[in-house]
């Protein structure tokens, strides 16, 4: 790879800068935004860097767990894809806006090696008001004491979606973690058929503009049933009430979420991509 130089990363001073630029394309950009929202850009709490070679309303990457590239043409792919491979790769995958994930692994590819999948079209998804079929009345916020039974429902997802075990990797401390402090948070949903979990997912990013959810599942012996309509409708009827526009995004093969999530009232606004790596 030529290598570049010229992408830099940003610091807490260009906080607002990086605002205007997300706030330009609010949906596709939650997932960052409402990172940069609580902690601003400082890679001490922002558990990753805001990358730029110019001004962030034309050019910007988040790279942390996930590579995200938010803005820029074919020129600044080069320049994140060079960035990227000056030390160890952090992340595990490459997602976002499909028109710019792909041409920022095009220049990846051949440093990092072939990717383990290449999910090339998933409609983002947003709903343009309150969600036409009837939510779930027992579909819920999960309380602390549900941890361990939700924990499984949400590894069980995460194996069927991603195809790895999350409790894989430090013992499963992250991913714990991770599920606990959503629950404690409010953001993680239930629905319970005596002990056990029928029905979960999670307002997984939330800016002060979009809910987006992440994590949908429904117990194989209850799919076909309505709960994921009816369940989804309920996380999105919460994110409705407080302000924001609900959204998430799915694998355009998956036919039945997407009638499913047409059920509800979601409309395609976008169109990511996202890339795992090994």
């Amino acid at each position: 790879m030529l290598k570049l130089l010229g992408a830099r990363p940003l610091g807490l001073r260009d906080t607002p800068a990086v605002l205007r630029a997300l706030d330009n394309d609010p949906i596709a950009s939650c997932m960052v935004a409402s990172r940069i929202e609580e902690f601003g850009v400082d890679p001490r709490f922002l558990r990753g860097e805001m990358w730029s070679r110019g001004r962030p309303e034309e050019s910007l990457c988040f790279s942390g767990v996930n590579l995200i590239p938010l803005r820029g043409d074919d020129t600044d792919m080069r320049f994140f894809a060079d960035r990227a491979c000056r030390g160890p790769r952090m992340c595990s995958s490459l997602v976002g806006r499909a028109d710019l994930v792909l041409p920022l692994w095009e220049q990846l590819e051949s440093e990092w090696g072939a990717a383990r999948e290449i999910r090339d079209e998933q409609p983002m998804l947003a709903l343009p008001g309150p969600p036409r079929c009837q939510s779930d009345p027992f579909t819920r916020r999960a309380r602390k004491d549900e941890l361990e039974p939700y924990l499984d429902a949400a590894v069980k997802m995460f194996i069927e979606e991603v195809g790895v075990d999350p409790l894989a990797h430090d013992g499963g401390r992250s991913y714990r973690y991770r599920i606990e402090g959503l629950i404690e948070s409010g953001r993680a949903w239930v629905r319970f058929e005596g002990d056990e979990v029928v029905f979960k997912a999670e307002m997984g990013s939330m800016s002060q503009r979009v809910g987006q959810i992440h994590g949908v599942w429904v117990h194989p012996d209850y799919r076909g049933c309505g709960l994921g309509a009816a369940g989804t409708a309920t996380i999105a009827q919460a994110i409705v009430k407080s302000g924001r526009t609900a959204s998430l995004y799915v694998n355009s093969y998956n036919r039945a979420a997407r009638t499913m999530y047409a059920k509800v009232g979601f409309q395609q606004v976008a169109t990511f991509a996202t890339v795992l790596v090994d």
